[in-house]
C-alpha cells in the first residue's frame, strides 16, 4: 500500500495577496512561489518554512476578482480546511488582526479549536493538540 499525505489545497480567492498575508501571520508560513496559472489567472503558494510540501495555493482570475460579493455556501464544495497550530491564542489574535471573526470555540478530543470564515466565505478550522504542529 502506498503511503501519502495532502500536499496542497488550491483555493480560488478574490485577493491572493491578502489571503497569503493571513497565512503568513496566522501560521508563520512563507511565500514559496507565485506566477501565472497554466489555465490563466495568477497563483501564490504559501506554506511551511523549509518544507517542500504542505502548502495552500491561492488562485485568482478576472472572474473571481470582479465578483467582490462572492461568498461560498458552507459545505459547497467543502465544509472547511483544518489547520494545526501550536498556539491557539496567538492564532486567534492573528485572525482577529486580519479583521475576521473567530467562532465555534470548543475543546474535545483530539484538541482545542475554533473556526473562521475568510473574506471569500471559505471556512477554516484552527486546532491545537497541546503544542504539537505536525
Amino acid at each position: 500500500m502506498a503511503l501519502g499525505r495532502i500536499e496542497h489545497a488550491n483555493l480560488t480567492v478574490t485577493q491572493p495577496e491578502r489571503s497569503a498575508e493571513l497565512f503568513r501571520n496566522l501560521l508563520g508560513w512563507e511565500e514559496r512561489w507565485r506566477g501565472k496559472s497554466q489555465f490563466g489567472g495568477d497563483t501564490i503558494h504559501v506554506g511551511a518554512t523549509g518544507n517542500g510540501a504542505d502548502y495552500i495555493a491561492l488562485y485568482t482570475n478576472e472572474d473571481a476578482q470582479s465578483d467582490t460579493g462572492r461568498r461560498y455556501s458552507k459545505g459547497e464544495p467543502l465544509n472547511h480546511i483544518g489547520l494545526l497550530v501550536n498556539d491557539l491564542i496567538a492564532a486567534e489574535e492573528a485572525v482577529k488582526g486580519a479583521g475576521l471573526e473567530p467562532f465555534g470555540h470548543d475543546d474535545y478530543e483530539p484538541g482545542k479549536r475554533f473556526y473562521f470564515f475568510d473574506w471569500d466565505g471559505i471556512e477554516f478550522e484552527i486546532v491545537s493538540y497541546e503544542g504539537e504542529t505536525s
